[in-house]
């Protein structure tokens, strides 16, 4: 089997030769550098590519480079018709990530801005893109098509700090609720453009970028903010005639979710965080429904252990799910650098001697 048609069978319940091991493409090195060293049947990707395109007239982004205590990083100024927003993020040299030091909105009227900005949008659909990345990918992976995160994850992760967030949902909730109102009409718009790329290539599903955490969200919220987009994506693709299961990358402590996610139309789990490092293992994560689809990210913290504690770690992962035939280990996360070397081979180890799948 090819790495595609290994993984499209975890999705669609038919037998495969062996639990897949996936990476994010390039996440940790090159995936060209990765095969070279593990052999390219013994690694699939995974390639982000956006449902929609994104296009605001009046509007425009500018970046320019600056440095904060020593620090290297960038400055985005986003321009628009009510005014102009910053964003400063710096440099992690280590990861070569980049961490938000100032957000957008740091002030209830900031938030006008990037009204302006979301009016203005002109959502299309990510037809060329989605078929440039198919030929691509070939027979290495599959596409993670994604659409934009649910608009109370997207504000904290992309706009606003948390903290700041939750202070203006109480002083101004009459204006949260309409920049509510128009994130989701936007949100409505990346659907219909999401299922138009659907009806006409193969994409094997469309997944929330989400980064769902409980402490961040909770109970409450999660309901009020994301199981209505969940339920609205699933419920348009059914109406569209549409066999696309809905997933969702959920990387944090997710056990006082579990009822709820049980009850969403969220059929796969994409980057689950297991233990050492988060609250729900990946037997619990399959018990959350029998057609659920789990897909752990690799320990981050176990990738600096040796070589032999790292094969225990992915042969107790596919001791909890390797059977099921719902699972598949990937790398999802940052990984330390020059761990990959040490970490990737052990993995595609215990992969090997756990052998094939079988309930």
């Amino acid at each position: 089997m090819t790495n595609r048609e290994r993984m499209l069978a975890v999705l669609q319940g038919r037998p495969h030769d062996r639990v897949p091991l996936v990476q994010y493409t390039n996440i940790a090195a090159p995936n060209p550098q990765v095969w070279d060293l593990l052999g390219r049947d013994r690694l699939g990707t995974l390639t982000w590519t956006a449902a929609a395109g994104f296009h605001a007239p009046n509007c425009r982004f500018v970046t320019e480079e600056f440095a904060h205590q020593g620090r290297q990083g960038y400055r985005t100024t986003l321009h628009t018709p009510a005014g102009a927003l910053q964003q400063e993020k710096l440099l992690e040299p280590v990861f070569g990530s980049a961490a938000t030091h100032r957000f957008y909105v740091r002030e209830p009227r900031d938030y006008l801005v990037l009204l302006a900005y979301l009016n203005d949008l002109v959502i299309s659909p990510n037809l060329t893109g989605t078929a440039s990345a198919l030929e691509a990918i070939g027979e290495d992976g599959l596409l993670h098509f994604n659409v934009r995160r649910t608009p109370f994850q997207q504000l904290w992760v992309e706009w606003v700090s948390l903290t700041d967030l939750c202070l203006h949902m109480v002083d101004a909730p009459d204006l949260m609720a309409e920049v509510y109102e128009t994130m989701r009409r936007v949100q409505r718009q990346t659907f219909a453009a999401a299922i138009e790329v659907a009806r006409q290539l193969p994409v094997p599903y469309i997944v929330f970028p989400d980064n769902i955490t409980a402490p961040a969200i909770g109970p409450h919220w999660f309901a009020e903010h994301c199981l209505g987009s969940y339920r609205e994506l699933a419920d348009m693709v059914a109406e569209a005639g549409l066999n696309l299961p809905i997933h969702c990358h959920m990387d944090g402590d997710l056990r006082p979710l579990w009822d709820q996610i049980t009850a969403s139309p969220v059929r796969g789990i994409d980057s689950l965080s297991p233990p050492p490092d988060n609250d729900t293992t990946v037997t619990a994560a399959l018990a959350l429904a029998p057609d659920m689809r789990v897909f752990p990210n690799f320990p981050s913290s176990v990738h600096l252990a040796p070589a032999a504690d790292i094969q225990r770690t992915a042969a107790a992962l596919l001791q909890e799910g390797g059977a099921s035939g719902r699972f598949w280990i990937q790398i999802s996360e940052n990984v330390p650098p020059d761990r990959w070397q040490v970490s990737y081979p052990a993995i595609a180890q215990a992969i090997d001697e756990f052998g094939v799948p079988v309930a």
